[in-house]
């Protein structure tokens, strides 16, 4: 595989990484998909329009600014970008701007570093642009 340039997140990764993590937190709180009744995907769709968007705004909220914060790497085509907890808890560390202190902010951090690479898991792998098929009447 060959190496593509530094990992810049577009708009659809971050977006899929968004709503990825959603889905996810939906699914840990919805006692009927923990019990395997039905699956993440249909408790979103039950979901209204306004239901989504306040999810997504409180998980934006929290993910958005630490997932531009990461530290650019380069990424083999085929695969998705992997971060340590340590660059995470930097980034999340800089972004936190709850007043927290002790074991709290501790706790706060250690969240928000897995909701994190929750949302990376959902990131797709990178597309080889060499394999980008252009249609003739462009």
């Amino acid at each position: 595989m060959r190496e593509a340039g530094p990992m810049r997140f577009t708009e659809r990764e971050l977006t899929l990484a968004l709503t990825g993590a959603a889905k996810s937190v939906l699914a840990a709180q919805d006692k009927s998909v923990r019990k395997g009744r039905r699956t993440a995907d249909e408790a979103w769709e039950e979901l209204s329009k306004f239901q989504r968007f306040q999810l997504l705004d409180g998980l934006g909220d929290q993910l958005l600014g630490v997932l531009v914060a990461l530290p650019d790497q380069e990424v083999a085509v085929g695969t998705r970008p992997t971060y340590t907890d340590e660059e995470i808890a930097a980034a999340v560390e800089e972004r936190l701007t709850e007043p927290a202190r002790g074991i709290k902010r501790t706790v706060v951090v250690k969240a928000r570093v897995a909701l994190v690479q929750l949302a990376l898991s959902h990131v797709p792998p990178r597309a080889d642009p060499d394999a980008l098929i252009v249609p003739d009447h462009l």
